[in-house]
């Protein structure tokens, strides 16, 4: 497999499903729908709740929420298991150091929003999705930051 390429494709499928209307962690994870096997449908299901920092409140942010959602696609188990428990944990952690070591320090959405954004909104309904808005913000880059971090990843993992 050529990672180089393949990255650049799960980055414009990311970006593609954000551009459609998908949160920020739907983006993410949609990116990783056929890596899986996991119908689209679910997949926008499962990590629907946690696009706009959890449920719009600005807390995690959700491209790093997806890659944690991935983490455990690609690290858990179904059962409950010790070892395997830390493993995941392991490489949630690894990821979410990488994902702040590209953003200044932080995975807070409303964090990563402060820079562009002066009020920062919390309530549920989201924003219209328009050129302005785009502009705006910086979620079409973190979702092409937790994807290339998430590849970045598996192909550390794959080359071992």
């Amino acid at each position: 497999m050529n990672w180089e390429e393949e990255t650049e494709r799960r980055v414009a499928k990311g970006v593609a499903y954000f551009k459609q209307g998908y949160n920020c962690s739907q983006s993410v994870t949609l990116a990783f729908a056929d890596w899986y096997g996991v119908p689209e449908g679910l997949m926008a299901r499962i990590s629907a709740s946690f696009g706009g920092g959890m449920g719009r409140m600005r807390e995690t942010c959700g491209t790093a929420s997806g890659m944690f959602m991935l983490a455990g696609l690609e690290e858990a188990s179904e059962e409950a298991n010790k070892e395997i428990k830390a493993r995941n944990y392991a490489v949630v952690q690894r990821l979410a150091a990488d994902f702040k070591a590209q953003t200044g320090g932080s995975m807070i959405c409303r964090e990563l929003l402060s820079g562009y954004i002066k009020n920062v909104n919390t309530n549920p309904t989201p924003d219209e999705r328009t050129d302005e808005y785009y502009k705006k913000r910086p979620c079409v880059r973190m979702v092409e930051l937790a994807v290339r971090t998430y590849m970045r990843y598996l192909q550390e993992k794959n080359a071992q």
